[in-house]
């Protein structure tokens, strides 16, 4: 199989990439990082110096970084939903929704964890406010953004929701939407149920127990 995708199912980044990949039925060779196979952590490493995944690699070639991985699966491997507009002015607005939700949800939301998984001490509570604060800056401009919207970025799944859907998922486990927000919340109630999101999720269900904040019970 000429794709193979190094990921953790229940890896937020990496759940954006096999949504992707679900979404347009592409085959690939999904290799396993488990956090105790030290094995898998060296290869991944022999490909990405930095040992982060996802990673991709794609007859010898190694992609990294969600995003960048989408891109090419887009440009090489396209499917009957196209994930990025072939015009460029269409492309624009997915791209910045999809580093929206990449900076301004995921990344307070694992800050948010990474403290919570600190040890006595060690606590960072003013990162915390910080992290919560751009969640409510995120979760209120979003709201608005959404009015009216299917999607994120026009009338088309696209990359921005694949990149929506996991950063959702897990923000309003930590953190939850206000149940003001209702276009957000119909939103995410969306996300979960487009079927390949939904396929990821199943996937991921046996890990729910590791993690440390939310609400794995529901969803």
């Amino acid at each position: 199989m000429s794709l193979q995708l190094y990921a953790h199912p229940f890896s937020s980044y990496c759940q954006k990439v096999l949504t992707a990949l679900y979404e347009n039925q592409t085959p690939f060779e999904f290799c396993l990082v488990a956090h105790d196979d030290a094995d898998a952590w060296r290869r991944l490493e022999a490909l990405w110096t930095m040992k982060q995944f996802p990673v991709l690699v794609d007859q010898g070639i190694t992609v990294v970084e969600s995003s960048v991985i989408i891109e090419h699966l887009d440009l090489y491997y396209p499917g009957p939903a196209p994930l990025i507009p072939k015009d460029p002015k269409a492309a624009l607005p997915v791209r910045m929704m999809d580093r929206f939700f990449d900076n301004y949800v995921m990344t307070p939301m694992q800050k948010l964890v990474y403290n919570y998984m600190r040890e006595e001490g060690a606590h960072d509570l003013q990162g915390v406010a910080e992290a919560k604060q751009k969640l409510d800056k995120a979760y209120a401009w979003l709201n608005a953004a959404l009015v009216g919207c299917e999607w994120a970025a026009g009338d088309a799944f696209t990359l921005a929701d694949c990149a929506a859907a996991p950063s959702l998922f897990y923000a309003d486990w930590v953190y939850a939407i206000p149940p003001e927000h209702t276009s957000l919340i119909a939103y995410r109630q969306c996300l979960l149920a487009r079927p390949s999101f939904a396929r990821a999720v199943e996937e991921a269900r046996p890990y729910r127990k590791n993690f440390p904040l939310g609400a794995p019970d529901r969803d």
